[in-house]
Order: structure tokens, then C-alpha cells, then sequence
């Protein structure tokens, strides 16, 4: 994809659906001002959505250290943290770093618990605001939604645009480093379009603006970035649906898909959408963004699909094989327990019974010989 030096000169490219041009689409529409929403601060600094707040951040964790050491004094915490937030003097506090290496490297920033406590009672309040502007074929993160949803409706897309068209093409695309790369006053600025209350967007701003470098990035950890990062491309959501007139379009978090007819029809789109993350969002697509024939089946969140079936990701099958031939010399030497095997096991069963891969669980797990190494 080529680099546009000057980029106060954007492409004009002719959108095949609808003959319109990309700058210039949104002045062809009807201008109108977005709902707003205020009086939501009392909203979120009430006892009981603090109570369900704690409740929500503590569900799987309530044994762990940080969530003893909060539960031991529950209402005295609970009471600092509404104190800080009626005062406005709530800041964050140092975040937890550490890296992960699958499916591929990620550096993750996770709050201290009392902070995540703040990050739920705040998206309680605010979240259903944008969930009624969201379009319906955003996926990640989103109550009802998640990868297996993703995956099904990518595959009713694709039955329906082969029964529409004679042959289907396939656009997969996704985001160059998508967290980090989230500038702070745009979203903001989107924020605003649905929330007006000050207080809000005081923490809003306080908790976008803790984190990154040069006014960009947030923490891949946070409840609050999950939420931040749909809200950041829903522009682009709209843009495609409302703007292009596209019709069939998924997208989960950074990954997004197009079915089209014809390539060239693709690529237009493609370029239509650089232009819109460039110049409205200051994202850059993945060099790895490609556009190939459907009858290849789709790689998507996690599993490739077809029309008649699903199969696994073939580096989701290998990374099981190595993370179990790990497993039978630790758990040979006594370094892990049969639970922790188990575990990984059920996870991975969890994974496969979404698919038609029988064969490659049987021949997975068939590998899967636990011996305890005998002493002396």
C-alpha cells in the first residue's frame, strides 16, 4: 500500500455503490447534531453502583492478595474512593506491567484493583450510552457478542454474498499496533458527541490521559480501554456502513472483514478506508491487510470459515501441541499438577468443539501421555 507524502491532499476515489467521493461523503448527508447525555455523575459515584462496582472487578479474582487486602475494609475503601471522586481528587495509581507472548507479544498495563473498581462503576453508567450507537456487526467486548458470534455471522455473510454474487472476494484488514496508537484528543472529542456531563468527562480524561506517550495509546489491560477502543473506531463502523454503503461487514476490536464482488470494488474501499484512519482517526492499517477470494475460506477471529464448515487455526493447533509436549515433561518432573494439565485441556476442548476438527483433537490429545518420572 503506498506511503501519501503530502497529506493535505487526499485521494479521491469513486465509491462503485454509490458514485460519491471520500473527502467529501459526510457533506452529502444530512447534518445533525448526536444525543448527548449529562446528570450521570451522582449516577456513578452512588454507593450501590460503587458496591456493584467492587462486586463486578472482584467476580473470579477474590482470592487474590490485592482483592483481600480491599474486601478486609470494604466500606472504608469503598468511602475514600467516593470521597476522591465528589472532590475531584481521585487520580490513578501505578499500573501493573508485564508482557505476553501468546497468541503474540503483547505488553499489558493492568490497574491496581481500587482503580479498577473506579473503571467499572464508570462503565456501568456510561457503556449502555454507546452501546445504542454501536451498529450491530461490531463484535469484541459487547454483551451477547465475542468471537464465536463474529465468526457465525462472518459466515452467514459469506453464504449471502454467494448466493448474490457469481464470485466473492474477501477484504481482511486490521490495525498497526491498535492500543498504542489511539490518540487522546480525537477520542475524546468522540466521547463528547454522547456524553456532556464535566464530571464524566473530567475521568474520562483523567483515565485516557494516564497512560501513553505524545498524547497517544492506552493500556491494553483496562476495562475502560476495551470500551474506549469501540468507541474510537465506531467512526470507522459508521463511515463503512452508513458512508459506503457497505453491507456486509464484521468487525472484532481491530480485525475487520468486507465481501464484495469484484477486487477492484475492494481495493476502492480499501483505499476509501486508509484515507478515513489516516486523516479523521491517525491510524495506520497493517502492512498484512490483503484482499483474496472467498473460496480460500476466511481466517477470522480465531477459527477459517467456509460455508459449509469451520476449522481450527492451524497456529492455534501447533501452539497445543507445544504447550502439551511442554506439559508431559513438566508434570513428569512433578512441576505441575494433573488440575493444571486438566485445565488446559478443557480450554483447549472448548476451543475445538466450535469447529469440525474431531480428527485433529483426537490426534492432539492421542500425544497427550502422562507419566510420573520414577525416583531411584
Amino acid at each position: 500500500m503506498p506511503e501519501w507524502k503530502n497529506i493535505n491532499q487526499p485521494r479521491r476515489q469513486v465509491i462503485p455503490q454509490t458514485g460519491l467521493t471520500w473527502p467529501g461523503i459526510l457533506k452529502n448527508k444530512r447534518e445533525y447534531m448526536p444525543k448527548t447525555y449529562g446528570d450521570l455523575w451522582p449516577i456513578v459515584m452512588s454507593w450501590n453502583n460503587l458496591y456493584a462496582a467492587y462486586l463486578e472487578a472482584a467476580r473470579g479474582k477474590r482470592y487474590r492478595p490485592e482483592v483481600l487486602k480491599f474486601a478486609a475494609n470494604l466500606e472504608e475503601n469503598l468511602i475514600n474512593i467516593q470521597n476522591h471522586l465528589y472532590w475531584k481528587t481521585w487520580t490513578p495509581g501505578r499500573w501493573r506491567e508485564f508482557i505476553v507472548h501468546e497468541p503474540k507479544i503483547r505488553h499489558i498495563q493492568a490497574p491496581p484493583f481500587k482503580d479498577r473498581v473506579v473503571h467499572h462503576a464508570l462503565v456501568r453508567v456510561i457503556e449502555p450510552l454507546f452501546e445504542r450507537k454501536f451498529i450491530y456487526d461490531s463484535y469484541a467486548c459487547r454483551v451477547g457478542k465475542g468471537t464465536h458470534t463474529a465468526v457465525l455471522r462472518t459466515q452467514e455473510f459469506l453464504r449471502r454474498a454467494k448466493a448474490e454474487w457469481d464470485q466473492t472476494y474477501v477484504l481482511k484488514a486490521d490495525i498497526s499496533k491498535y492500543f498504542p496508537s489511539i490518540r487522546h484528543d480525537p477520542l475524546l472529542r468522540i466521547v463528547k458527541r454522547t456524553i456532556r456531563d464535566k464530571d464524566i468527562l473530567w475521568l474520562c480524561e483523567t483515565i485516557i490521559r494516564n497512560c501513553g506517550e505524545n498524547g497517544r495509546g492506552i493500556p491494553v489491560g483496562a476495562l475502560t480501554s476495551q470500551l474506549f477502543a469501540n468507541i474510537y473506531l465506531d467512526r470507522l463502523d459508521h463511515f463503512i456502513k452508513d458512508e459506503l454503503g457497505i453491507k456486509f461487514y464484521t468487525r472484532y476490536m481491530d480485525d475487520w472483514i468486507i465481501f464484495c464482488d469484484t477486487k477492484k470494488q475492494l481495493w476502492s474501499i480499501l483505499d476509501l478506508a486508509t484515507d478515513f484512519l489516516t486523516f479523521e482517526l491517525g491510524l495506520r492499517l497493517n502492512p498484512k491487510t490483503s484482499a483474496f477470494p472467498a473460496g480460500r475460506g476466511v481466517d477470522f477471529c480465531g477459527y477459517r470459515i467456509w460455508t459449509t464448515h469451520l476449522l481450527p487455526r492451524k497456529r492455534n493447533v501447533k501452539r497445543a501441541r507445544r504447550r502439551f509436549c511442554k506439559f508431559i515433561k513438566l508434570y513428569s518432573e512433578g512441576y505441575i499438577s494433573l488440575e493444571k494439565v486438566r485445565a488446559s485441556v478443557m480450554s483447549f476442548l472448548g476451543y475445538m468443539k466450535h469447529c469440525s476438527g474431531f480428527k485433529t483433537t483426537e490426534s492432539v490429545l492421542g500425544e497427550l501421555v502422562l507419566r510420573k518420572k520414577k525416583i531411584g
